[in-house]
């Protein structure tokens, strides 16, 4: 069954769903992670979106992406302009990658107090994205409900703590994994929920023993 949504496609601004409207939330879901307004961007794009990224609108889209716009924002073929003035340098990148999606793009973000991040995503069709690498940890994340990430020590009892006050806030599960690189060192939870998780428990989670920081994703 298909919704209305695989139909028609989503609302957006310029020539294509997969190189403008996913490029766009690629770009904003950096952003929503990175937690502020990035200063720095490099952006490197792989395959046809590598190919076709001034032609399709790419490159402009991430940037307004990163600038907090949706895909249907007016602003977005103007986002370089606005990028200058609020002082977002970027560059792109073409870049030769095997085994990756052919619209893929990794976007490293500073922001003005030095925080960085590294992301990778793609764009999967239909204004669709999928995260897929966020600062070396392997991951599956749409945007498509609202999630938490929890960088953390591999210690016994994160995992269990993280739950129990997700719980208390009265919020369901929809969807929770955990990785790691190595036991014992840090590892990343990725859950994803059916609403939005108040503030309140967000920082209780981030000031909980042995979790090293904490990013919120909203519905996209």
């Amino acid at each position: 069954m298909h919704g209305v949504f695989d139909i028609v496609g989503p609302i957006m601004i310029g020539p294509s769903s997969s190189h403008t409207a996913g490029a766009c939330r690629l770009g904003l879901m950096s952003r929503v992670i990175l937690g502020s307004q990035p200063t720095t961007a490099t952006i490197e794009l792989v395959g046809s979106f590598a190919a076709t990224y001034r032609g399709h609108g790419t490159d402009k889209a991430i940037i307004a992406g990163l600038l907090g716009m949706s895909p249907e924002d007016e602003r977005l073929p103007h986002s370089f302009d606005i990028a200058k003035d609020v002082g977002l340098n970027f560059s792109f990148v073409p870049l030769r990658k095997s085994g990756v999606h052919p619209n893929t793009a990794i976007i490293r973000l500073t922001d003005s107090t030095g925080h960085t991040i590294r992301v990778e995503g793609a764009s999967i069709g239909g204004g669709n994205i999928m995260l897929t690498e966020l600062n070396g940890f392997r991951l599956e994340l749409s945007g498509a409900l609202p999630s938490i990430i929890v960088a953390h020590l591999d210690r016994p009892g994160v995992i269990a703590n993280t739950t129990r006050l997700i719980a208390e806030a009265g919020v369901n599960i929809a969807s929770m994994r955990d990785l790691r690189e190595k036991r014992g060192q840090t590892a990343l939870i990725v859950i994803e929920t059916d609403d939005e998780l108040p503030p309140v428990y967000v920082d209780k989670i981030s000031s909980s023993r042995h979790v090293l920081t904490t990013f919120t994703v909203p519905k996209l």
